[in-house]
């Protein structure tokens, strides 16, 4: 009996120091540019949400905490991939072949529109033009999330 077996090659490049490998060829990639962009978002929506729990005394509502947890959430998630992504030569490659990539990109899609949607609605009356980019800055990450979980559904190899 024939059978028909595929070799698939990924090159990588790699700066090697004493201890640490770093698969900088993975920064090159799409995935890896979505997910830099992702964390870049994410820490400047968690600052932007920090600055305004900092300055603010009284009580912010159940919005305001509903997006700044699910921001800090995704970013720590999206750094610790990001980062064995990046010290691994076979994770990146080897991630996107299962379906966490998946279900973690989905699932930070849905709930950064979600936290995103509803601090917008609670800040479209009120005078806070400069707060207005941590909401709208979580729905252009959540378009990231979005192409991501897009990509991991194409790449995904069930098993």
């Amino acid at each position: 009996m024939s059978h028909s077996v595929t070799i698939t090659r990924t090159t990588t490049s790699t700066t090697n120091t004493s201890y640490i490998v770093l698969n900088t060829g993975y920064i090159k990639t799409f995935p890896g540019i979505l997910k830099l962009f992702q964390l870049l978002i994410g820490i400047a929506v968690v600052t932007l949400m920090a600055i305004r729990f900092h300055d603010s005394p009284y009580y912010r509502g159940e919005q305001d905490l509903f997006h700044f947890l699910m921001a800090t959430t995704f970013m720590i998630g999206t750094f610790c991939l990001f980062l064995a992504c990046l010290t691994s030569l076979s994770t990146g490659g080897l991630i996107a072949k299962t379906i966490y990539e998946l279900i973690y990109h989905s699932v930070a899609a849905i709930l950064l529109l979600a936290s995103s949607v509803c601090l917008l609605i609670k800040l479209r009356d009120g005078r806070n033009d400069s707060y207005m980019a941590a909401p709208i800055l979580g729905l252009v990450n959540t378009v990231l999330y979005f192409i991501s979980a897009f990509l991991a559904h194409r790449s995904y190899r069930g098993i």
